[in-house]
């Protein structure tokens, strides 16, 4: 397997992703879900996506990505998909790139390029869903996300692009720096929800900037670095207010700074999200055999 930095930004951070050729894993091995869930830890990673090469009626190249946590699988991963992207080009030799891509029951094309030496990665990341979330929402899952009083602002969001995440938006970056979880009352309450986790936010400057902090202590992973479906969701509902290019800034709590962009357009059912990210692919790593 290989590890790729994920949604860099300037070059640096980003999201350390194993990155993990399917038949190889599977090699000499039965290759179960419990063994693949034990590879974030092996490889010092919080998410790692199996890739597997499929065959495409077009005859280009087609691959199916599963991605899992120490927790289990998940139905989509946005910075999975960047890194799987960066990786897969690299691997070709080729830039720009394109592939067919099936995951969580979708067929969707990604393409990298190589910029200033490494690659951008995007994709379509599929519809979005929007809702205003309920009572039980807010009462449960804003106390336990410890966000300073009277830094939330208005326009609190479910949203959804495979599971169901709760998008809050806090008045300022210092308001987000200073938001400290429960990260136990938020397991509980996003389990008993159902929900993903929450991407809390930073409103937008006018020139389309913002800052976020991922939890999701439900999937194993208190702090994202990087957040790509979330911050489609987050797009797909400020496309709404006339903001159609976004790039959010995350990972610097963590020490290791991210940035995630998005663009959306009109479609014929709802906003179209482009996502994206840069990413470097760097160390190569073998997985101990069971």
């Amino acid at each position: 397997m290989v590890i790729v930095r994920a949604c860099l930004r300037d070059g640096g951070g980003g999201s350390p992703t194993a990155v993990v050729d399917e038949a190889e894993f599977a090699a000499g091995a039965p290759p179960g879900d419990d063994r693949r869930r034990r590879v974030p830890a092996l490889a010092g990673t919080s998410h790692a996506v199996f890739v597997a090469a499929r065959e495409d009626p077009e005859g280009g190249p087609a691959f199916s990505l599963r991605f899992f946590t120490a927790e289990g699988e998940l139905p989509a991963c946005g910075h999975g998909t960047v890194a799987a992207l960066a990786h897969l080009a690299e691997r070709a030799g080729r830039h720009p790139y394109r592939a067919t891509l099936h995951a969580g029951g979708r067929v969707f094309t990604g393409w990298s390029v190589r910029r200033h030496g490494r690659a951008h990665a995007a994709f379509d990341p599929g519809p979005v869903e929007l809702r205003t979330p309920g009572a039980a929402e807010r009462d449960l899952v804003l106390p336990a996300l410890g966000i300073p009083r009277g830094a939330t602002a208005p326009g609190v969001r479910v949203a959804s692009v495979g599971r169901p995440r709760l998008l809050v938006p806090v008045r300022t970056r210092s308001a987000l720096q200073a938001v400290s979880p429960d990260f136990g009352r938020l397991r509980a309450a996003c389990d008993r929800l159902r929900l993903l986790g929450c991407y809390v936010y930073s409103v937008p400057t006018p020139g389309a900037r913002a800052a976020a902090r991922m939890f999701a202590p439900s999937i194993g992973v208190d702090e994202d670095i990087a957040n790509a479906n979330s911050t489609a969701c987050l797009a797909a509902d400020l496309a709404g207010r006339g903001i159609t290019e976004l790039a959010v800034d995350m990972g610097d709590f963590l020490g290791s700074p991210a940035t995630v962009t998005a663009t959306v357009r009109p479609g014929p059912s709802g906003p179209l999200v482009r996502l994206g990210g840069t990413a470097e692919v760097t160390d190569g790593i073998r997985i101990p055999a069971p």
